[in-house]
């Protein structure tokens, strides 16, 4: 931990320096914030001091570069100190809000498109999770005849998960006493969990029975199965960064995002703070050494106690973070809005 409080003259030249990396990823040399900012002061000073932001742990050289970067604790000191908040520009808010509104009311095109949109906007890739219940619940079925003895049951619940189950049926049925039967179970089933839907098979006849049966067990198997999509998009912007442009690196990079089940644990169970909130977590500051080299800004959607998601930007340790962190902000607060209006709240 570094020792210290920093003068204000430091803080200005910490923050150039990150600013300086941030856009040309090359070590930043006291001559270059000299001649591209009026410090009103001369180039020893400046590199006296960049010394003593180095010696505080904020800073560091690269093999025997004139040039300092910025290390974990200097990003952290800019990301709490340093970056204020910007707000992504009002024709942005308005182009992401339109895309959405494109969309429909279709829950897992909300996750695609959340996933584009952040990371075309911070320009590394993104990551968000599919909502997250205690228990699943029923929304809406749907049954269809297919042809002789077989039917497809379409399943539809609360949070907005589609499944689909083959149906054989002991006798012919018309399409029209499907949609009857799918009719009384919507207005019976709304809102109820597999145990609810388990205490009510008595009232149903035998064939509303045997469906009744098949969507408590695909709602137990949602519950049990535990876990949830990750959406990815952007691997190319990450991959496009000077970091990443030798062939190991890159492979490293691609080898994390192909584990699904990594980062569904680091989005589902990392997040500890209410929808709207954002955590950044720098370089080695997490327990994972898959991350060392990367930075994760995580934000988390939807309504507390009902249906939570989580949504990231990952990309190297130089990264825009204050653009990074509003994208996450925006996207986080447009998301728990349309799922406020899904579940009717």
């Amino acid at each position: 931990m570094p020792t210290g409080k920093l003068r204000d003259r430091q803080k200005l030249i910490l923050e150039l320096v990150i600013r300086e990396y941030t856009a040309q990823a090359t070590p930043v040399g006291s001559q270059t914030l000299s001649e591209n900012y009026d410090l009103e002061v001369s180039p020893a000073t400046v590199r006296n001091d960049m010394a003593r932001l180095e010696e505080l742990g904020y800073l560091t050289h690269p093999h025997t570069s004139a040039g300092r970067v910025p290390t974990d604790l200097g990003y952290r000191y800019f990301v709490e100190q340093l970056m204020g908040e910007v707000a992504l520009s009002l024709t942005e808010r308005r182009m992401i809000q339109h895309q959405f509104h494109q969309v429909g009311r279709e829950m897992e095109q909300w996750m695609k498109l959340a996933a584009a949109v952040l990371a075309h906007t911070a320009h590394n890739a993104a990551l968000v999770t599919a909502l997250q219940t205690t228990e699943s619940r029923f929304k809406h079925v749907e049954l269809i005849h297919v042809h002789g003895l077989t039917a497809l049951l379409v399943l539809v619940t609360r949070a907005g998960g589609v499944r689909q189950e083959v149906l054989t049926l002991t006798r012919p049925l018309s399409q029209a006493s499907l949609s009857h039967a799918a009719q009384r179970l919507n207005e019976l089933f709304q809102g109820l969990t597999a145990t609810n839907i388990n205490v009510r098979l008595s009232e149903l006849s035998p064939f509303e029975s045997d469906v009744a049966e098949t969507i408590r067990d695909i709602l137990t198997q949602l519950d049990e199965r535990g876990g949830h999509q990750v959406y990815q998009f952007g691997a190319g912007n990450v991959l496009a960064q000077p970091e990443f442009a030798t062939g190991e690196l890159a492979r490293q990079f691609l080898s994390l995002l192909e584990r699904g089940a990594f980062f569904e644990e680091i989005l589902s169970g990392l997040l500890s703070v209410q929808a709207g909130d954002v955590r950044v977590i720098i370089g080695a500051e997490g327990p994972w050494d898959e991350l060392s080299d990367l930075s994760l800004i995580l934000g988390q959607y939807g309504v507390t106690g009902v249906a939570i998601g989580t949504l990231g930007v990952l990309g190297p340790r130089r990264m825009r973070y204050e653009r990074a962190v509003s994208a996450v902000r925006y996207v986080s607060d447009l998301l728990s809005d349309l799922v406020c209006d899904w579940y009717g709240l």
